[in-house]
């Protein structure tokens, strides 16, 4: 039901229809090549059909919804190769930020930065232990997440920022895969070994093996 407190039309109504349609997507409630119809949309977030074709364009440029020709906008098909293309900048950009985070908290002394992946890595390695790998994945992504965040490199965070939404679906999948949560428990608490050791090269170099590993599960 619209929300009779929020514009139902211009900017504002725009970025909120773009951020409903994007969680919704990133959520995987809305499934790769689903139609977006532009009335059911606009009746659903209480906005006009102009603010979601807005939203919609805005979703396009991330490369989140795509829009068929005759046939209206549907949420974006991410190919297995076009995951690896992905996967393949995020290799350097990750790496970039490991390596920041490293360095700063070399600089810092900023210990409780450190804690922070330390935790995370205990709760991941008890995820794992439980069979549990929804949870695992969760954890997952919140570690790549602080490493990000604790770089301080901005542009790299809002790069991969777009970069992620379009891999939702392809790391659901390697989530529920058997097996790969064990694997990848031990590539990530690699990585945080090296940030704690307070080593750029290392953490970078962790950060490159982890993901090597990924795109070859996304290949097998």
């Amino acid at each position: 039901m619209p929300d009779q407190g929020r514009p139902s039309t211009g900017e504002q109504a725009k970025r909120h229809a773009f951020a409903q349609l994007r969680q919704a997507i990133l959520r995987g409630d809305m499934a790769p090549a689903q139609r977006l119809v532009e009335n059911e949309l606009a009746e659903q977030f209480g906005v006009t059909r102009a603010s979601i074709r807005a939203a919609l364009i805005d979703l396009e440029a991330q490369g989140l919804v795509e829009r068929i020709r005759n046939r209206g906008s549907r949420v974006r098909v991410v190919t297995v190769e076009e995951a690896v293309a992905i996967t393949e900048c995020r290799m350097v950009l990750e790496g970039l930020c490991a390596a920041k985070t490293a360095a700063k908290t070399a600089a810092t002394a900023d210990d409780a930065q450190l804690d922070r992946l330390t935790e995370l890595g205990t709760a991941m390695t008890k995820a794992v232990a439980d069979g549990d790998p929804l949870t695992y994945s969760q954890l997952n992504q919140e570690l790549h997440t602080r490493i990000q965040e604790f770089s301080g490199q901005r542009t790299a965070v809002a790069l991969l920022d777009r970069l992620n939404g379009q891999l939702v679906r392809h790391r659901f999948r390697l989530a529920l895969r058997p097996g790969r949560s064990q694997h990848s428990l031990v590539e990530h608490l690699a990585m945080i070994e090296a940030i704690r050791a307070r080593d750029p090269e290392a953490a970078e170099a962790a950060v490159r093996a982890h993901l090597t590993s990924v795109i070859e599960a996304l290949r097998g």
